[in-house]
């Protein structure tokens, strides 16, 4: 990847390059018009960064206030915010230093769309496609540890609830994208798609909704709570206080989110703990939603959602200084946004369920969100079972 240069739309094989949430009239008829990409460390403000390039192409805005007509030469943009960078944005600590530097912390790519342009040859698919053996940046008795400790600040009065987040990587050989293109193609990946850069991809297979926005309508669906997709596993996500009672806090969280950028009396849980499966898996899906308060900025909405209350906790800045003293490794590109933003309507996925490439390795990250009933070996097993379709779509060899 390192020595080919930026892999844009324009240069991935035909078929390949749909952002997650990328309306499909798009699909092979995009070019890129601008990129903007930002790290932790490098001065600004991310979301007052992300803002001026969005309001620049005429982007965003109309999403938020339905009155704003104004829109510019791009059809849309793929815009993907780490947990680094959301938590940056409020203040909170980042946590430990990314596993694959080389992928961006904020990306925001603009595309004109330019329909009936040639279709590309079509590639054949790479048959040298090798992945090692993963290796994990912590053990299992490491994870479980983290989980007490935790359990512990929860005692404490510190938190009500955090999530506490794994991640592994495997050296490769061959074309990533093939692989992380499958990622997005599992079931039931609402935010199934790639985006790529120089020297680096991201592949995404995420079921959860951070933030929608269409009319002036804001709405989040957060995502708590898996067991196996089962018949008895289904009966033991309705019944579990535990499940129910984590799904709920962090429910609560995400309307306080919505109440600091909603009209007052606005925000309202349209549906509470609704039973979907993943792939081999149950979760437990609830959705809120609010009307935009007068004078809202995207910068004002890209604080209040990130990092997502699911994979971060309650409250939110103190769960972040626990993550940050307990994960080894920081998220990278996994528990961040990802999405597309048109000229009136922004819909960006949490980024669970999500892979990333440098020019070495994938990475690869998983979690779950701890309470005070949580059992340390039971939550280190459901992270495990969340990685589980993610590193076995990554490591199947090319289609025949």
């Amino acid at each position: 990847m390192m020595e080919n240069g930026p892999l844009v739309v324009e240069t991935l094989p035909y078929g390949v390059g749909s952002t997650p949430a990328m309306p499909s009239v798009y699909l092979n008829s995009l070019t890129e018009l601008d990129r903007f990409e930002w790290y932790v460390g490098q001065p600004g403000d991310p979301a007052e960064l992300v803002q001026r390039f969005l309001t620049d192409h005429g982007l965003g805005q109309g999403a938020l206030h339905p009155t704003d007509t104004h829109t510019g030469p791009a059809a849309g943009a793929a815009l993907y915010v780490s947990a680094a960078a959301g938590a940056t944005m409020i203040g909170a600590p980042p946590g430990a230093p990314s596993p694959a530097p080389a992928v961006p912390d904020v990306v925001a790519v603009a595309f004109r769309d330019r329909p009936g342009r040639p279709r590309p040859a079509d590639r054949q698919p790479p048959t040298d496609w090798w992945l090692g053996p993963w290796q994990p940046s912590w053990t299992p008795q490491a994870h479980a540890a983290a989980v007490t400790a935790a359990r512990a600040a929860i005692g404490r009065g510190d938190i009500y609830q955090v999530n506490v987040v794994g991640h592994t990587s495997a050296r490769y050989t061959g074309d990533p994208l093939p692989a992380l293109t499958r990622l997005g193609q599992l079931s039931g990946a609402r935010y199934g798609g790639i985006l790529t850069g120089a020297g680096w991809a991201i592949g995404c297979a995420s079921p959860e909704t951070l933030i929608e926005v269409s009319g002036g309508r804001i709405v989040t669906r957060p995502i708590k709570g898996t067991r196996p997709a089962t018949a008895p596993g289904r009966v033991e996500l309705l019944t579990s206080t535990k499940e129910r009672a984590e799904h709920i806090m962090i429910v609560d969280l995400e309307r306080n989110d919505l109440a600091r950028i909603a009209a007052t009396g606005s925000v309202h849980v349209d549906e509470l703990y609704r039973i979907r499966q993943w792939c081999d898996l149950w979760q437990a899906e609830s959705t809120v939603s609010a009307r935009a308060a007068d004078g809202l900025t995207i910068a004002d909405l890209l604080r209040a959602v990130c990092p997502g209350g699911s994979v971060t906790g309650a409250p939110k800045v103190s769960a972040l200084h626990q993550i940050a003293a307990l994960e080894p490794v920081g998220r990278g590109a996994g528990m961040g946004a990802l999405g597309w933003v048109g000229p009136h309507h922004i819909d960006l996925g949490l980024t669970i369920r999500t892979a990333a490439a440098d020019g070495e390795r994938l990475h690869v990250w998983a979690g779950g969100g701890i309470t005070w009933d949580s059992d340390p070996d039971a939550e280190v097993a459901e992270a495990a079972a969340k990685a589980g379709p993610v590193r076995a779509i990554l490591a199947a060899g090319p289609p025949h």
